[in-house]
């Protein structure tokens, strides 16, 4: 196994920001990021905005990224820690028996699990949150809170124990502070 393989999980209508800005943040540190998608292609990224007058965000056309393995590789593989990218892809990824088996498996294992905004339901649908602190996209609150996590508002990143959430791309400084430092105390 390699030491240094980080899974990211994502789809069409992932979060534009969240799967560069892992990709790129992973790689300056040395590590690998391996993006897994249901299958092998290229996704259709999106861009998650906050317009004012709005109540909610606004989704614009985001960036192409190609995935590196489908879903049943990310199965067979060996990786370090996994993380659920936000946007729209976590609604029908939560549905994805192999993305929840993958979060499961990585949890019961003691490996570092990450999601940050929408990434939080799959988190959710895989069971792993009861009695948890988390933070997430605020119209996520109610699924964490309804699976018995507890949901923490005014923190950008929240991390218990090898579980750390965030709440959208805004949240990166903080977020891949708590990744990072999570990292280095596996060496």
């Amino acid at each position: 196994m390699q030491k240094n393989r980080i899974l990211i999980i994502t789809g069409d209508a992932g979060e534009s920001l969240e799967v560069l800005y892992a990709k790129q943040r992973f790689l300056e540190d040395g590590y690998l990021p391996v993006i897994a998608a249901p299958q092998v292609k290229a996704l259709n990224l999106v861009i998650h905005d906050f317009e004012p007058g709005w109540d909610t965000y606004i989704e614009r056309k985001g960036y192409y990224v190609t995935a590196d393995i489908d879903l049943d590789q990310a199965l067979k593989e060996e990786f370090i820690a996994i993380l659920c990218i936000g946007g729209r892809a976590p609604e029908y990824l939560r549905h994805d028996a192999r993305v929840i088996k993958l979060v499961q498996t990585f949890y019961a294992q003691g490996k570092h699990v990450w999601a940050i905004c929408h990434g939080v339901q799959i988190l959710v649908t895989a069971g792993i949150l009861t009695g948890k602190k988390i933070t997430c996209y605020e119209h996520v609150q109610s699924d964490v809170t309804g699976c018995g996590g507890h949901y923490i508002p005014d923190k950008q990143a929240v991390q218990d124990g090898k579980i750390i959430t965030g709440q959208t791309w805004q949240s990166h400084p903080a977020f891949y502070r708590l990744v990072m430092q999570s990292l280095k105390s596996l060496t």
